[in-house]
């Protein structure tokens, strides 16, 4: 089995669920996983998970991400892009510098309402097939952090930005509330995930890519470890008399590591083995004064 991470660069039409089935058929196994769904319509960054990689796909998940967008001011859809309904259309009459200072308004922490046509689950229900059977139910706003904006080109009523944001923002919903801001309504026309943590898009392999890979018999070129995702992560070595403790998952004391170092409570380390190399991510506990295991990923032989 192959226990890594790649990153493919999602092509338009494809759902994230597709890409995971191409990869089933590439890497001949059925533990592959994805984190950060992409909307059809969006291209970019997709993490593809394979073997005991799919443990990480929910840590994945809580990394920022950066996006290239394109929001069409006055055009307002069901979807809040231009694969929807249009509902309305309107003449947006602002001037390159009130749009410029609307968007960049919208830095720093900010309430967001998510959108009807989302995978979030109201009541057991998803809330796209609430929206496609007609249906509208009350969301909560959820606060999400735009930590970057950056306008690339403006050239109404088409304005091309750059954003890092943190889990669950809704760049869709991001462009419909720049555009109510400015009274003329807004949709997203195009978006592109440019990276996800530390996995950038140049870094990243198309699916056609991938299988000329598999056919010239080098796709391990692709893979990324499993240890890669925590690369910002400082790393223990468990002596070889404590390694059983750490092949059952178990917690470790400091001076059972060959660095005998203890780092601030709660902080991710990469725990390796003598001989079985990376282990598994765990964390201080100052009341316990030990190392205890966050996720394990010792690969069954």
């Amino acid at each position: 089995m192959i226990n890594g991470v790649v990153i493919i660069h999602k092509m338009p039409d494809f759902t994230s669920h597709d890409v995971v089935a191409k990869m089933r058929g590439i890497c001949g196994q059925k533990k592959v996983g994805h984190t950060g769904t992409l909307d059809p319509m969006a291209t970019g960054v997709l993490p593809v998970c394979l073997g005991s990689a799919t443990k990480v796909c929910d840590m994945l998940a809580d990394r920022d991400k950066e996006y290239v967008a394109e929001l069409l001011l006055g055009v307002v859809t069901d979807t809040q892009d231009i694969t929807g309904k249009v509902l309305a259309q309107h003449n947006p009459e602002s001037s390159e510098e009130k749009v410029q200072e609307a968007i960049l308004s919208f830095q720093g922490e900010y309430s967001q309402i998510p959108p009807m046509y989302s995978a979030l689950k109201v009541n057991g229900k998803k809330l796209y097939e609430l929206a496609r059977a007609g249906k509208e139910v009350e969301r909560r706003p959820r606060t999400v952090f735009i930590r970057e904006l950056e306008i690339l080109e403006c050239s109404l009523p088409v304005v091309r930005f750059r954003t890092v944001c943190s889990k669950g923002t809704y760049i869709r919903t991001l462009c419909a509330d720049i555009g109510e801001k400015l009274g003329c309504g807004g949709t997203m026309q195009s978006l592109r995930r440019t990276a996800v943590g530390e996995f950038r898009l140049e870094n990243g392999y198309k699916l056609e890519e991938m299988q000329q890979l598999k056919d010239t018999g080098r796709l391990e070129e692709a893979i990324l470890p499993v240890d890669s995702v925590f690369s910002g992560c400082p790393v223990l070595h468990v002596r070889k008399d404590y390694g059983r403790l750490l092949e059952n998952g178990n917690a470790i004391l400091p001076e059972q590591t060959v660095e005998k170092k203890v780092y601030a409570p709660e902080r991710w380390v990469r725990m390796y083995g003598a001989d079985k190399g990376f282990c598994g991510i765990y964390a201080y506990e100052a009341g316990r004064k030990w190392y205890r295991p966050v996720k394990m990923f010792l690969e069954k032989e």
